[in-house]
Parts: C-alpha cells; sequence; structure tokens
C-alpha cells in the first residue's frame, strides 16, 4: 500500500490493480511484470503474442504511386451560396450520364471533368474541417472559398480563411452571385488582398473564380481551376499498400447498424478486410459508393460509404486494414484500455494563472494562445492592439481568432485543439459551447469591462498570479507539560494572547528556533459545544 501512494494509487480494500500500475509496482522491486494467459487444457503459459501499431510507411516505392483525384472541402460564410455550388456539381454529374441518383446523405461525392475525378465533401463549412484536423484526419487537399460578389468578406469568411492558412492548404476563391446587379467583383478582391489572399491579377498566387451557381456561369472554369492545382500539387497515393481511410461522417441506420462514409487515403479497401478505427474493431460487410450502388473494392481518393462498424466512430478516426479479424480485436481492447486510464487522469490546459508556473519550471517563454470574441468589430481591433502592446519577457501572447459573436462550440473546438484561453466581452456563450467546455476542460472568461479583461492578461503576461502563501499570527501560548500517550505526545499549554482555533496551523519555537510544525492542532477547550476557540489565559491541550 505505501508503494501504491508514493506513486499516486489509492485503491479500494480488494480493488484488481491495473496492468500498468502492477508493472510500477515490480520495477520498483526489482522484478519484471509479464502478463500471463490462462488455458483450460494447457494450465498457464506466458503470452509472448505482440500487436503492433499498424502505420504507414514514411516513404512508399515511387514506382508504387499513382495520381488519385484531390479532395475538395467548400468552405465561406452563411447563404453566400456553398450549398448551390455543391447542388450544380450534382446536377453535372447526372446530367453526365452516370446511372442512378445521388445518395445525398453519404457526406461525399465524386464529380467526373474531362475525364478526371474530383472528389467533393458534401458537409461545407469550417466545423467539420477543424474537427477532422484536431484528430489527425488533415485529409483535404484543396479548399475552396465561396465569397458572394454583393456581400464581399463576412466574419464566417475571415474564419475559414485562417482555418485554411493554419492547415497550409491551396486556397481557391470562388466569388459566387456575378450574375447579380449588386455584385460587385473588384471590391471582393481588396478585400481578398488585405487579408492575405492576393488574387492572380493583382500580382498575387490566389487563383479565383467568378461563377453564379444559379445560371452557372464560370462553373466549367472553376473546375478546370480545380484540376490544373491537383496536378500542380501531383497527388499521389499507393493502391497496393495498406488500406487507410478517414472517416467524415457516421451515424445509426435502421437495417444496416453503424454506418460510417470515408474516404480512401492509401492502399484499397474491400469487403471482407478486417479494420482497426480508434478504439473499436470491425470487418467490411459492405462498401457503398456516391451513387447507392454496392462495390466490392475501394481506390484513394474515393469516398464510400462502409458496414461493418461494432461502435459508433468519431469524425476524423482512422480506419486501417488488418490482417487477421483477431489481431484488430487484441488491438480495439488495448486502445480501450488506453482511452480508460487517460479519462482517469486529470487534463490539464492551459490557465493564465499557470503562466508563472510555467516560466518558472520550463526556464524559457510561456505560450498565452488567446480567442477573442466581442459583441462588436470595433471592440475586437481595440482589445486586440491593447494586449498586443503589453510587452514581457516572459509570455509570448499571440490571437488564434479574433471576431465579434458569440462564443460557438466551434471556438471551443479550436481552442481545444490549439490549447488557447476563450476570452469573451460582452458576449453569451452558447449552450452546447458550454457542454463542450466542460467536456473539453478548455477554459472561458467573460468579462463586461474592458480594462478587467486588459488588466488580467497583463497581469498574466508579467507573471503576477503567482500564488502567495501569507501567515497571520493569531495568537501564542506556553507549554506547561508535556503527556505521552499511545499514539504520541500532548502538550498542555496556556494561551498567553490572541486565541488558538482547531483549524489553524502551531509551530513550536525553542530558543527563538522552529522546532516543529503542528498541522490543525486540536484544543481541548475547542471541543465544548459552547467554544469553538481557546481565550487568552485559557490552558488547552495541543
Amino acid at each position: 500500500m505505501a508503494d501504491l501512494i508514493k506513486i499516486g494509487v489509492f485503491p479500494a480494500p480488494n480493488q484488481p490493480l491495473e496492468p500498468e500500475i502492477a508493472a510500477k509496482i515490480c520495477e520498483i522491486h526489482g522484478f519484471i511484470f509479464e502478463r500471463e494467459k490462462r488455458d483450460k487444457d494447457k494450465g498457464v503459459h506466458k503470452e509472448v503474442e505482440v500487436i503492433v501499431e499498424p502505420q504507414a510507411p514514411a516513404a512508399e516505392p515511387e514506382d508504387l504511386l499513382k495520381t488519385r483525384p484531390p479532395i475538395i472541402t467548400i468552405m465561406g460564410h452563411v447563404d453566400h451560396g456553398k450549398t448551390s455550388l455543391l447542388d450544380y456539381f450534382r446536377k453535372t454529374k447526372i446530367t453526365a450520364g452516370e446511372a442512378g441518383g445521388i445518395t445525398q446523405h453519404i457526406g461525399a461525392y465524386q464529380v467526373i471533368h474531362h475525364g478526371q475525378e474530383l472528389t467533393f465533401l458534401d458537409t461545407p463549412g469550417h466545423a467539420i474541417f477543424s474537427d477532422m484536423r484536431a484528430r489527425g484526419a488533415d485529409i483535404t487537399d484543396i479548399v475552396v472559398l465561396v465569397v458572394a460578389a454583393n456581400d464581399g468578406i463576412m466574419p464566417q469568411t475571415l474564419e475559414a480563411i485562417k482555418h485554411s492558412k493554419k492547415a497550409n492548404k491551396t486556397i481557391i476563391v470562388a466569388i459566387n452571385k456575378c450574375d447579380l446587379p449588386t455584385s460587385n467583383v473588384e471590391r471582393v478582391k481588396s478585400q481578398l488582398a488585405e487579408n492575405g489572399l492576393q488574387t492572380t491579377d493583382y500580382g498575387g498566387d490566389t487563383e479565383f473564380a467568378e461563377v453564379s451557381a444559379l445560371t452557372g456561369m464560370g462553373m466549367d472554369d472553376l473546375l478546370d481551376l480545380m484540376i490544373l492545382q491537383s496536378e500542380v500539387l501531383e497527388l499521389k497515393a499507393n493502391p497496393k499498400g495498406i488500406a487507410r481511410a478517414a472517416v467524415i461522417e457516421a451515424r445509426v441506420v435502421a437495417g444496416r447498424g453503424t454506418t460510417a462514409t470515408v474516404i480512401i487515403e492509401s492502399g484499397t479497401l474491400k469487403v471482407g478486410t478486417p479494420f482497426i478505427c480508434g478504439p473499436y474493431a470491425g470487418k467490411v460487410r459492405s462498401l457503398i459508393n456516391d451513387r447507392g450502388v454496392a462495390v466490392k473494392s475501394a481506390h484513394p481518393g474515393m469516398p464510400v460509404e462502409v458496414i461493418g462498424f461494432e461502435e459508433l466512430p468519431n469524425v476524423g478516426d482512422h480506419i486501417t486494414e488488418m490482417k487477421t479479424e483477431r489481431e484488430a480485436k487484441a488491438l480495439a481492447s488495448e486502445r480501450q484500455e488506453a482511452q480508460r486510464l487517460a479519462r482517469l487522469k486529470p487534463q490539464h490546459r492551459n490557465r493564465m494563472q499557470d503562466l508563472y508556473s510555467m516560466v518558472r519550471d520550463g526556464g524559457g517563454k510561456a505560450q498565452l494562445k488567446l480567442i477573442l470574441k466581442c459583441d462588436v468589430q470595433g471592440s475586437v481591433e481595440a482589445i486586440k492592439k491593447a494586449v498586443l502592446a503589453i510587452e514581457s519577457e516572459k509570455v509570448d501572447c499571440s490571437f488564434i481568432t479574433a471576431a465579434a459573436g458569440p462564443i460557438t462550440e466551434s471556438d471551443v473546438s479550436y481552442a481545444s485543439s490549439t490549447d488557447a484561453i476563450i476570452l469573451g466581452f460582452n458576449v453569451k456563450v452558447e449552450a452546447k459551447a458550454v457542454k463542450s467546455a466542460k467536456a473539453a476542460g478548455a477554459e472561458v472568461k467573460l468579462y463586461s469591462v474592458v480594462y478587467e479583461l486588459i488588466d488580467q492578461v497583463r497581469e498574466a503576461m508579467l507573471g503576477l498570479l503567482e500564488p502567495l502563501t501569507r501567515e497571520t499570527v493569531i495568537g501564542h501560548a506556553e507549554v506547561r507539560q508535556i503527556f505521552k500517550l499511545n499514539r504520541g505526545r500532548v502538550a498542555g499549554s496556556f494561551v498567553t494572547d490572541g486565541r488558538v482555533h482547531r483549524k489553524a496551523h502551531a509551530r513550536v519555537i525553542r530558543g527563538g528556533i522552529p522546532v516543529f510544525d503542528v498541522a490543525c492542532p486540536r484544543s481541548a477547550a475547542s471541543k465544548t459545544k459552547s467554544k469553538k476557540s481557546a481565550p487568552i489565559s485559557n490552558a488547552v491541550s495541543a
């Protein structure tokens, strides 16, 4: 029990120990911990089989690599025409003579333009984009930024630009609604230039197309730009390697069970293939393409609906092919155990109060990452300017996002993935964001006075939030007699000044030198119902 307490484990009586904890105890006493497997016929024997995490090789042989379709995500502000753009591509595919209809809920589909396949994510917006990147599924190759010619740059447009740039993705701008009489393309281009997207006719490297998803104007030019960018990126994958795919959508369908829409990243996923996805194992029972047709295999860049999951996976989880179903289940068991142990450990997030200790322990500069949300854009600029003007030799401050509007679930997700602190000024937190913040352990601080916000950030950056320990003398007592008991010694004392509280700490001073500290001494006078502390001239035992 003493060894367990030393490593921070406090088990209940008769509680079995986890293998990791047992291994630590064995290491302390010089033993080697090995798992054993019991067999009814052969008795007990050591389990020597080791399940290795399947990983894709760092570099595939060049002769095995084949060109794959680009994976394109369409992002932009609400009501700027993202859905209209996707609907036009769907109609194009149907008129191109593809058999069957389009399965609207699969979450992704392919369009063939001039013999070239293009894979589109059917869930527009930056929410799924950031969720997938937070889990390591960074599968998007090209981002199409949709901007309405009559509205120009809007808050969600700026957020989409920041997400795309942080992910280092190729951006193609689609200036939509150019058929409207109120459209102003030149104003949109100048706004894009102000936000770091210099179009090609302005001397930059960002490709753009003037389109109208309603009339079809410029849509072929936009598709040509996507094909051109995919050729520049030289997107290739090995169709004969280990099958790997990223989950972009998952749900439970009546009659089918748990299904997920995935995009193949490498290898070829076939029916009957055992796989591991997150902490769960599975076996491919059926593959359905974006036209609702059952297929036997799926190649890199192809979106398919996979049936055969044990549990519902998360967006961004990876499907990885395993050699046997037995290995898949064994690895799933190990991952579930690791997740269970991780949930028992407290999650640490950057907090302003922790910055001083980070500087003291790390010996370098601490990083303070902030996400700022305000009621109006004017407050955003003023607060951001005031915070960046604070000079500190201990902390580097940077804004991940600074925008107007309420604190949303997307902000919490972004703060969780970047380990940032959310600051809100005169804004509310959406109900879903509150639940997400509690689950993720993200810190959200709200202010209604701008000076309080700036002062607290300044104190954190200057390291003034170091916890202070103060002592206050509330009384003195003189030891008159020592009594020996079975469980220790009792000092019979006489209070000379002040008071002696039951929950106070005491220090024994001999010859002006502290010789012993007593935590929470129990006074005899404090045990009475009428008195909770001993006044001057009372005799107490401590």
